[in-house]
């Protein structure tokens, strides 16, 4: 089961990977987009009291140059009516004198600067004043900051906007716009001062993003495709790990028949060759008898050199099949290669894989670090180490799990390099060490017996050889040595 677990680490961790990635770019996206919306909202907002400040200068202007009428009530105090922000204006004729000291300051401002002035600024009450020195006669409006607020243009809703908005000025701090509490995660500001020179305002504006308002549907959505692709993803390549696994037991389970048929044959022909010469002698022998006999002689020396004509021939049929198998006149060093063992062992772990899964047997690879290179024919040497650990595994499921531990040592002794497989399995009875290795000879209840018997006739074609001991307190250790390459 921890095996299992552990085949599945990668994938979990690419999938927390693309998931985060994912997420991230999301939420960076909803984030541009709130930005965004708060920008523009806010350049509106610029825009909307920048058009009223300058309306209030131009207002000004507009009374600079009237004349002051004979009839009637005078032009400016008609203004509160038409502008809801002017609470009141004050005028002051030819040779008068404000009876306040800031009122007189800013009036002298003016003078110089040509322009309109603020003359005092009180946001705590949400007022102030402008002057604007001019001839005939000067003036001084008081405004309500509430009421410069074009409210019916307002880009957001002032309830219910997150967005604090206010008026800066010297210190002070006008509250347009409420917003939420300054907590979140991420915070955009926006400042920018008004258009009109007579009224030097700052437009503040702060908006801030709880991790709330993030797009986690969107995000939840996109972990479960991914999740979705990945599970197709290992679906797919586990199809077509166990394919290619596949064949390549069908590979090796061809080569293994074809040996064993070899071996068998091998077999067939050393046990036969013996009854068949003796038939020949004895044929011959009887046909030497046969000619002092009297009569029909011919004819018995006739079926007597048939019998041994027969018998040659099958003498012949076996040596023929005994070449076939054992290669005569081949070079013993052809079909040899250089074969690095820590991979042959590898390869056969790959392809025993799920029969270690399914026995919940984790194996355990040691060697020395550096490459184990002997010389080997590849085929022959992945039979023999696919049919010690197939061994290994099958002593293994006779003992509970628990106690199931399988290991592949690998290292050099002189000239050779040496595999070693131990496991904790059921191990050896009493006398069935010794005979292992004999053709037909198997402790597993159904097995033919030729599994270790054609390892060890392929370590021996390959001049190497296999040896089977006793592992304590449990279990069995059967090593290969193979010739090093560099010997």
């Amino acid at each position: 089961m921890f095996h299992q677990l552990r085949s599945f680490v990668p994938w979990i961790a690419m999938w927390c990977l693309l998931a985060a990635a994912g997420g991230l770019l999301i939420s960076r996206a909803q984030l541009l987009h709130l930005r965004e919306v708060f920008e523009t909202d806010m350049r509106i907002v610029h825009r909307l009291l920048s058009q009223r400040v300058v309306q209030h200068d131009a207002v000004l202007d507009t009374l600079a140059l009237l004349q002051p009428g004979d009839h009637g009530a005078p032009a400016e105090q008609r203004l509160p009516a038409l502008y809801p922000q002017i609470l009141s204006v004050q005028r002051l004729d030819p040779g008068g004198l404000w009876d306040d000291d800031k009122l007189r300051a800013a009036q002298v401002q003016s003078r110089s600067a040509k322009r309109a002035v603020l003359a005092d600024v009180d946001f705590a009450r949400g007022r102030y004043r402008l002057v604007l020195a001019a001839e005939p006669a000067s003036f001084a409006m008081l405004m309500d900051l509430r009421a410069v607020v074009p409210w019916t243009e307002w880009p957001m809703a002032p309830q219910a906007s997150p967005v604090w908005v206010t008026l800066d000025h010297d210190g002070q701090s006008f509250v347009l716009q409420a917003g939420q509490a300054a907590t979140g995660a991420w915070q955009f500001d926006f400042h920018k001062h008004l258009a009109a020179q007579s009224q030097p305002f700052d437009v503040v504006g702060v908006r801030w993003v709880g991790v709330a308002e993030l797009p986690w549907l969107w995000m939840l959505a996109w972990a479960f495709a991914v999740a979705a692709f990945l599970a197709a993803l290992y679906a797919l390549q586990r199809q077509r790990d166990q394919r290619r696994r596949a064949e390549e037991l069908l590979r090796l389970g061809q080569v293994g028949r074809l040996n064993a048929m070899g071996e068998l044959a091998a077999g067939m022909a050393h046990e036969l060759n013996q009854p068949l010469t003796a038939i020949l002698a004895n044929t011959q022998a009887a046909s030497r008898l046969l000619d002092e006999d009297p009569p029909e002689l011919g004819s018995a020396r006739e079926a007597m050199a048939h019998a041994a004509q027969q018998a040659r021939r099958a003498a012949d049929v076996i040596g023929r099949l005994r070449r076939t198998v054992q290669g005569p006149d081949a070079d013993p060093e052809a079909g040899r290669h250089k074969v690095v063992l820590q991979e042959a062992a590898r390869n056969a772990l790959y392809l025993l894989e799920p029969q270690a899964r399914h026995c919940a047997v984790e194996p355990l690879v040691q060697d020395q670090g550096a490459p184990v290179t002997v010389l080997a024919e590849p085929v022959a040497l992945e039979q023999i180490v696919h049919n010690l650990l197939m061994n290994a595994l099958q002593a293994l499921q006779r003992v509970p799990e628990s106690q199931r531990q399988l290991r592949i040592s690998i290292g050099t002794e002189g000239s050779q390099g040496v595999l070693t497989v131990t496991d904790t399995g059921s191990g050896f009875a009493p006398g069935e060490i010794e005979r292992i290795f004999e053709p037909f000879f198997s402790t597993r209840e159904g097995g033919l017996g030729l599994g270790l018997s054609l390892c060890e006739s392929l370590a021996g074609g390959m001049g190497g050889g296999i040896s089977a001991s006793h592992h304590l307190p449990r279990g069995a250790q059967l090593r290969l040595a193979l010739p090093l390459a560099s010997a």
